[in-house]
């Protein structure tokens, strides 16, 4: 995701700064930039300045939060060292608890909430191709505004939503009913709509999850977290889920912020949560 939004934004104009510590992909973003594949396969690269060290952007007044979950408290302490006191990170990242990891590292005032249902297959290092158009949600944040209209000039679907937990819980089951699925039958997203039994944990996974969001008086941003997941599996049917990509890179998952938080949530709630449980020990045997 970090490349698609790197190669998307410095199209349309905005300089772009890539903060990590991938040595494989840093060299490569830093040699040839960020690189876009398109649907026909064709490629074009992007400008974009690499750097592992915090300091050389150093008063950074808006940045993109697109790490895994579990890295989060790191991109928090490099955040730390270089966002501006009066500059934002706003996080576009699976899960839950991200927001509180960076809130504890830069004051809440500093953080600003997202979800996007956009889809990026990472091809190689710094190659990405887009899989699938979706829709960036943010939460009303009174520094945010700048970032918006750069997303927006990058063509980006931008749209406002104003209850941060709708948002991360809309996104968290939609997650959980495809993800985790996806990642151990070692399928692309729309396989599961066609897999009866698939289907069918995808429909209970959704419906637990909801469950535990009323139950924490959440509302969701859907009717139905039934449709909600079918609608994004088919949009999405030829994406590979992050999770997929992870185990199959053999690199650690979000499922402990996906499926994991669900559990325990549903635990501090009263509400059982068998599929996302079993889903959750499947994905981290895998690891």
């Amino acid at each position: 995701m970090a490349c698609l939004f790197a190669a998307r934004l410095s199209a349309a104009g905005t300089a772009v700064t890539m903060l990590g510590n991938w040595p494989e992909g840093l060299e490569a973003l830093r040699t040839s930039g960020v690189t876009l594949v398109d649907a026909d396969d064709r490629r074009q690269s992007y400008p974009v300045t690499v750097t592992s060290d915090p300091a050389s952007c150093r008063g950074a007044r808006t940045a993109l939060v697109l790490v895994k979950s579990w890295q989060t408290a790191h991109a928090a302490a490099q955040l730390g060292a270089c966002l501006a006191q009066d500059g934002v990170a706003l996080t576009l990242q699976n899960g839950m608890g991200n927001r509180e990891k960076l809130a504890q590292a830069l004051g809440a005032r500093r953080v600003a909430l997202g979800v996007t249902t956009l889809g990026a297959n990472l091809l190689g290092p710094g190659l990405v191709r887009s899989a699938g158009d979706g829709v960036i949600s943010l939460s009303v944040h009174s520094r945010l505004g700048p970032l918006a209209e750069m997303l927006r000039t990058a063509a980006f679907l931008v749209e406002n939503a104003p209850d941060p937990d709708a948002l991360l819980w809309g996104k968290l089951v939609i997650n959980a009913a495809i993800n985790p699925l996806t990642a151990l039958l070692k399928v692309p997203n729309g396989e599961i709509l066609s897999r009866p039994t698939a289907r069918s944990l995808m429909v209970a996974a959704a419906r637990e999850a909801a469950a535990v969001a009323v139950a924490q008086g959440v509302r969701l941003p859907y009717p139905d977290p039934v449709v909600a997941a079918e609608t994004i599996a088919r949009r999405t049917a030829a994406n590979r889920s992050s999770m997929l990509q992870d185990v199959q890179r053999r690199a650690p998952t979000e499922v402990d912020a996906i499926c994991g938080a669900i559990v325990t949530a549903g635990e501090q709630t009263g509400v059982p949560t068998p599929v996302n449980r079993t889903l959750w020990q499947l994905i981290k045997a895998l690891e």
